[in-house]
């Protein structure tokens, strides 16, 4: 837990607490009268307002969405099933700036529907809660889904044959097996969308912003660090307290898996009403996440002359002076950051899901909660510490291209203890013990018995940690160089520019980013079992 513990202390919590303190102290002095201030600013209030309730509405459309298609992957079998399951989760790990990307081409800038039906949604409400919709779908199918179809469906059955219909069936049997499951999945989509950056940035304009957002502004535009200092702490007892619940959510779920055995239930949907179920749940995949990643893949090839490669081959010029460098090259950027972020989430990720393995308490879980931090933390507030706290020595970091892969691992990591703990919890301690008999060391036990039972786990690990790094963006956009661009960065510095030729690249880079994270999550999905982790 040693590694872990020091790798979070150095990177995570050094960097944020130096910048939270420089910002409410002033002259050796603390400025704990600017908490007042702020808290009652209008503009703050109501950033607050539209962050909890964007969150709430958000939350409860991901659950109406979400929830038949839990039951459609968990119960029926059919052709594709493989293929859908894997399309389903390409949102979740693209970029936020994707997901805004894809719904500005599709609502905003002369979007589809704005063609079609003159409807004017560019920047409003309704585009920003769909966007979180496409993106956190797949945390209610995995999460619930995943649970439902370890149900055995004969408990339901029997309280059908005691007289019961069928939605009372569900409603006493099925129901309560899958509320931690419910709530822990609610409690996720709440807290990706609390904290919502890229998307609101992209979809929000001047009218809208959450928290996030609002950190970013005092921070990078009005370099109002008191402001973003109270901002930050505010937001960050927000998810904190989140977090508390989902891990006694967490627990409450496992001791439930506990109490039912695991049943292979998927079956060919019987009757017109289950296949309807199937149909209706597969046009709902492909109007929310199919058709926004189809639109933003027409926009990127809808040139000047009409369809082709236009706005691709300007990839590779510098033209415009947005970059000092083309664009395309963000492309190898982005591979080279992640790949290097990728090894340092597997180590750090691998090792502390071991020890969480190994080791019980409340310290344990404390931990664990600990290392789903920089998924609720300010991503903004991490990149511009890494700046102000990383710029002497020992750790000068400051002009070093590791600094990126760094911020990446940071939310790599999270997802590597997610997909590894549940399956390194399911192996038989005996098989260590008698290793251990047999003279073997911890270390040897944990690669001769541990890692041959788990290596399809740590790939799938591997996959996400890559995804997840290739989209961050919030710490990135900070520290990333400009002639060293990241792929999200260079989207959202292109969407961020006026002209038919800068959104067209836009458009053009989103699509690359989109097909590199589908065809990971597409040989992650040959990869994994319905029980390789949570995600």
């Amino acid at each position: 837990m040693a590694v872990p513990a020091v790798f979070f202390g150095v990177f995570f919590g050094y960097p944020v607490v130096s910048i939270v303190l420089r910002g409410l102290r002033e002259d050796g002095r603390w400025q704990l009268g600017r908490a007042a201030a702020v808290l009652s600013d209008p503009r703050v209030l109501d950033v607050l307002w539209f962050t909890g309730w964007q969150a709430l509405a958000s939350t409860a459309l991901t659950l109406a969405a979400a929830l038949p298609g839990s039951y459609v992957f968990a119960r029926f079998a059919f052709p594709g099933k493989q293929v859908l399951r894997a399309v389903v989760v390409v949102p979740f790990v693209l970029p936020t700036v994707v997901a805004g990307s894809a719904f500005l081409a599709l609502l905003g800038r002369g979007g589809m529907l704005d063609e079609l039906w003159g409807l004017r949604l560019d920047t409003s409400v309704w585009a920003i809660l769909l966007a979180h919709v496409f993106f956190n779908y797949a945390v209610v199918v995995r999460t619930v889904g995943g649970l439902w179809a370890q149900l055995d469906p004969r408990q339901e059955e029997a309280a059908r044959v005691l007289g019961a219909s069928r939605f009372a069936a569900w409603r006493r049997v099925t129901l309560p097996a899958l509320a931690p499951a419910l709530a822990a999945a609610a409690l996720m989509v709440f807290l990706f969308t609390f904290t919502s950056f890229g998307v609101v940035q992209i979809l929000g304009g001047p009218r809208y912003a959450t928290l996030e957002v609002e950190i970013y502004r005092q921070t990078a535009q009005l370099l109002e660090l008191p402001t973003a200092a109270v901002l930050t702490l505010l937001q960050f007892a927000a998810v904190a307290a989140v977090l508390g619940v989902h891990a006694w959510t967490v627990r409450r779920r496992e001791s439930t898996l506990r109490l039912v055995e695991p049943a292979h239930t998927a079956r060919r949907p019987r009757g017109a009403g289950q296949w309807a179920l199937l149909w209706s749940n597969v046009a709902l995949i492909a109007l929310l996440i199919l058709l926004p990643l189809g639109v933003l893949v027409e926009r990127s090839l809808d040139g000047p002359g009409g369809y082709g490669l236009t706005f691709y081959r300007a990839l590779g010029s510098t033209g415009g002076g947005t970059f000092s460098v083309a664009p395309l090259e963000a492309v190898g950027n982005s591979l080279a950051y992640a790949a290097v972020a990728t090894v340092i989430a597997l180590v750090v990720g691998g090792l502390a899901a071991t020890a969480l393995t190994r080791r019980a308490g409340r310290l344990v879980r404390g931990f664990d909660a600990l290392l789903m931090l920089p998924l609720g933390t300010s991503a903004v507030t991490v990149g511009f510490g890494f700046l102000i706290a990383l710029d002497e020595p020992p750790l000068n970091l400051r002009s070093s291209w590791f600094l990126v892969p760094l911020a990446q691992a940071l939310v790599g990591v999270p997802f590597v203890v997610r997909t590894m703990l549940p399956v390194l919890r399911a192996v038989d301690a005996r098989l260590r013990e008698a290793a251990a008999v047999l003279g073997a060391s911890p270390l040897r036990a944990w690669r001769e018995v541990d890692l041959p039972l788990v290596r399809r786990a740590v790939l799938v690990a591997a996959g996400f940690a890559f995804a997840v790094s290739l989209g961050e963006f919030g710490a990135t956009v900070f520290i990333a160089r400009a002639d060293n661009p990241t792929l999200p960065v260079a989207v959202a510095r292109l969407l961020g520019r006026a002209g038919e030729l800068t959104y067209g690249q836009a458009m053009a880079l989103s699509t690359i980013l989109m097909l590199v994270c589908a065809v990971a999550l597409l040989a992650l999905e040959r990869l994994r079992t319905d029980r390789s982790g949570e995600f």
